[in-house]
């Protein structure tokens, strides 16, 4: 059990766990397409995460919507570890054609093949997202678990970014556990949550043991900082380091789970490699929100530059308001603990981005858009 294929394997968290893997003694074998939107132009020459996996692994430059590139990649392989997928959610919502066939379509190819072709695969592990939750799980006077549906325009163009579950007037935000509802509010969420079951439902059917990690918001050292469509804190830090002012949608308010990429990368060594994994579903986050002005002010403080910040009421159709992991199943099962708090790995994101050429700001390109689609508002 020592082949790996890792899809998406120069991205943000593949190339991570490509490099912690190879230093546990495993072959890895990745299949990637360098993205431009990731990687930026010419990345065989300039793009950092594909340079720090260079030579150290087979590298397979393909798509995952090629049958011919999964049957290359799948060879000899004991282990698949599945993470190449479109990944913005607000462009999901107007590219969705191109979310489908990455995303699902891709992940069908692979079932396709393991289901009827030869091959030594004996795990894969599906990288899934908290997106599927949509709006997450609050309680209500009752202390009873209820799921609000999207927000919608008709409220949050009178400011009103809260969510609403019939007649409740104190809804408590609460931690999604894995046994929460799956109602997601944008493409995204959806072909996360179908690329989930289909692995979850098939594998087993083949003797192929299924690890499904629903990870949270990822961030750290060699993010794309070059995306303008994905990554909160690789989005502000551009602007920031452009001397640009950040405009901060709804109220500022809203709050993800910030989940630093080592633990990330050392939770899915621990699903590839215990078999208390197998077949489980798997939350991998800090358990803690933090609102969006604060991760805005954090970065401004250290980067010690200062730029306007614009809560400007502004947002975007799919967005959630609010989401953080219940982490007992993980910590129960693979006794996984997150080692990084948002401040302890804020500082290492920004130490790193300090070190990095500046690229330009492209996000009033990815609003416009939006815009254009009539999902911005």
């Amino acid at each position: 059990m020592k082949n790996i294929l890792i899809t998406g394997g120069a991205g943000f968290i593949g190339s991570n766990l490509a490099l912690k893997l190879i230093d546990k003694d495993y072959i890895v074998t990745i299949l990637d397409n360098l993205s431009t939107q990731v990687h930026g132009e010419n990345p065989e020459l300039s793009s950092p995460l594909y340079k720090s996996i260079k030579d150290k692994v087979k590298f397979i430059k393909g798509t995952v919507t090629s049958k011919t590139d999964w049957q290359n990649a799948i060879k000899d392989q004991d282990i698949i570890v599945h993470l190449a997928a479109e990944t913005g959610t607000g462009q999901s919502m107007y590219e969705i054609q191109k979310y489908v066939d990455v995303n699902i379509n891709g992940t069908a190819i692979l079932l396709d093949l393991l289901a009827n072709e030869k091959h030594q695969v004996k795990k894969v592990v599906i990288a899934s997202s908290r997106s599927i939750y949509g709006e997450g799980k609050y309680l209500n006077e009752n202390g009873q678990s209820v799921y609000p549906k999207h927000r919608t325009a008709e409220f949050m163009d009178r400011g009103d970014f809260e969510v609403k579950f019939d007649n409740c007037k104190n809804l408590k935000l609460a931690a999604t556990d894995e046994e929460s509802k799956i109602h997601p509010s944008s493409v995204y969420g959806i072909t996360k949550q179908n690329q989930e079951q289909m692995i979850m439902t098939v594998c087993p059917t083949l003797g192929i043991a299924p690890v499904a990690f629903r990870y949270q918001n990822v961030y750290g050292p060699g993010q794309s900082l070059k995306n303008p469509y994905t990554g909160i804190l690789s989005i502000f830090s551009t602007q920031i380091k452009n001397g640009n002012g950040i405009n901060i949608f709804e109220d500022g308010k809203e709050t993800r789970d910030f989940v630093f990429i080592d633990d990330v990368v050392n939770a899915t060594i621990l699903g590839i490699e215990k078999e208390e994994a197998n077949g489980e579903v798997f939350n991998v986050g800090t358990g803690v929100g933090t609102d969006v002005i604060s991760v805005a002010t954090g970065l401004i403080k250290n980067y010690n530059q200062e730029v306007a910040i614009n809560i400007s009421g502004n947002y975007r159709l799919g967005d959630i308001r609010h989401n953080f992991a219940d982490l007992t199943k993980i910590k129960s099962k693979l006794g996984f603990e997150p080692k990084f708090n948002f401040e302890q790995g804020l500082e290492k994101f920004t130490n790193w981005v300090n070190t990095q050429q500046v690229e330009n700001d492209n996000y009033e390109k990815s609003i416009s858009e939006m815009k254009a689609k009539g999902l911005f508002k």
